[in-house]
């Protein structure tokens, strides 16, 4: 399985368990909103029922009649009820619709039955298939026969003498009072939400599906990067340990078939042997050191480091190559000392290697310049040269491990290809950055950006 395989095989299990874990997420809490919605309409109703016939309970109570045929005084306190047993043609005035306290009459019905549980008297809007028969539950839940839902309240009666006597005489009731309702529009409202989930739920798992793969692939992405970054590098770094090792074990390997007549060669071919070593040894001791500044396993901790000593220290340092290259090598330094935090034995490596670059890239007669200055809190440390320059599409890719601009020249020159990218992540310790500026055949200006320590002088 190749690596393409393999991260989209990972990216899709992702996706998946972003996906399911989303999609328990919002059941749950669908399933809970629309419960917590449904209950709380179901109370809502409930409570407007119990307020309801609150209101007609305690209007009715003071003017029930002890008598056993309430009939006129309920015609009389209830003008738009229907009398049990009589023909149901009352047509109340507008004042006398509005004795009841009821504002919906097509929602709502009232029936009231004497203490014995005989009907006396109903809404002329009750259901036609409402049980006859008196339940004396307080709530009850019935459906008709042709598929509607009722809900309905009972509440005791007493009638007004029963208010005057002892109380262990008003146990018994006067009768009953029902309020019930349609639950036509509480089951149309429900059944909305019940179409939102149905509908709803399908679209948002669409989207948290499409979402979780476009996730996936930002998380994975970097992850993708590091896999590629580290594959290059180990492909680099075996490139780069092959060529000298088989250079080394060619050598080794000449030397042991060497007739005894040309023993007086062997001196050279030691030579050969040392200066690939050596070449190996510094390879591989960049490698740690660049582990190291990327774990940021520094063995030191940051000190104030003057860096007017630090570039007097190199240009002094470098007098003598750039002397034997003919190369013209000078540095400008500011009157005033300027510091910055950070590892002097690192910070001495980078401005090193930025120097070596420019003495090796330049030919003979060209001039390095080296120039320290500060302002706005921040130190810059520029390393000019006149050399060959570095074309503008080669530039972004110079402080990649092992990138050569100039490939046969950097081996001629012992180079590893690493020497940028040791300074570039010297300087991102240091909480630094390197800018690059170069036109082909014209010079490179190399700034590297520090910040300045409280201690820096400033003119």
């Amino acid at each position: 399985m190749n690596s393409h395989q393999l991260f989209r095989r990972s990216r899709t299990r992702l996706a998946l368990w972003y996906a399911l874990v989303m999609g328990v997420i919002l059941s749950l809490s669908g399933f809970g909103m629309y419960r917590s919605l449904v209950q709380s309409n179901w109370a809502a109703m409930e409570r407007e029922m119990e307020s309801i016939s609150g209101t007609l309970h305690d209007s009715l109570e003071p003017m029930l009649p002890a008598s056993e045929n309430p009939t006129a005084v309920l015609r009389r306190i209830l003008p738009e009820l229907c009398l049990a047993g009589q023909s149901c043609n009352v047509s109340p005035t507008l004042i006398q619709r509005h004795t009841t306290g009821i504002s919906d009459r097509s929602t709502y019905y009232i029936r009231l039955f004497n203490h014995q549980s005989h009907l006396l008297a109903f809404s002329p809007n009750q259901p036609v298939d409402l049980p006859q028969t008196f339940n004396a539950a307080p709530w009850q839940t019935f459906q008709s026969a042709n598929g509607v839902r009722y809900h309905q309240f009972t509440i005791i009666l007493h009638s007004s003498e029963a208010h005057h006597t002892a109380p262990q005489s008003r146990q018994a009731s006067w009768g009953y009072l029902q309020i019930g309702r349609t639950l036509e529009p509480f089951d149309a409202e429900v059944n909305r939400m019940q179409w939102i989930l149905v509908i709803g739920f399908p679209i948002a798992l669409g989207v948290v599906a499409a979402s979780s793969w476009w996730l996936s692939g930002l998380a994975m992405q970097p992850i993708y990067q590091s896999y590629q970054q580290q594959q290059q590098f180990t492909a680099n770094a075996a490139h780069e340990l092959r060529s000298p090792l088989a250079s080394l074990l060619a050598t080794v390997e000449a030397m042991l078939r060497l007739p005894p007549a040309q023993q007086h060669d062997i001196p050279m071919m030691l030579h050969t042997v040392e200066r690939q070593g050596r070449r190996l040894s510094h390879l591989i001791t960049d490698l740690l050191f660049l582990t190291s500044l990327e774990h940021s396993s520094s063995p030191k901790p940051f000190q104030s480091c003057c860096l007017n000593d630090l570039m007097s220290d190199l240009t002094e340092e470098f007098l003598e190559l750039a002397t034997i290259a003919e190369i013209h090598l000078t540095h400008h330094l500011p009157k005033h000392e300027i510091y910055v935090l950070g590892n002097e034995s690192q910070l001495y490596r980078l401005v090193s290697n930025l120097m070596a670059n420019a003495i090796q890239y330049t030919p003979s007669g060209g001039a390095v310049v080296v120039s320290l200055t500060a302002h706005d809190h921040t130190a810059f440390i520029t390393v000019k040269d006149t050399g060959i320059g570095i074309a503008t599409a080669a530039q972004p890719y110079i402080f990649d491990r092992f990138y050569r601009v100039d490939s046969d020249r950097s081996r001629e020159t012992g180079g590893t290809g690493l020497g940028l990218a040791i300074a570039q992540a010297i300087a991102q310790v240091h909480k630094g950055s390197i800018q690059v500026h170069s036109d082909l055949g014209q010079g490179t200006i190399f700034t590297l950006l520090l910040p300045l320590t409280g201690e820096a002088a400033m003119p």
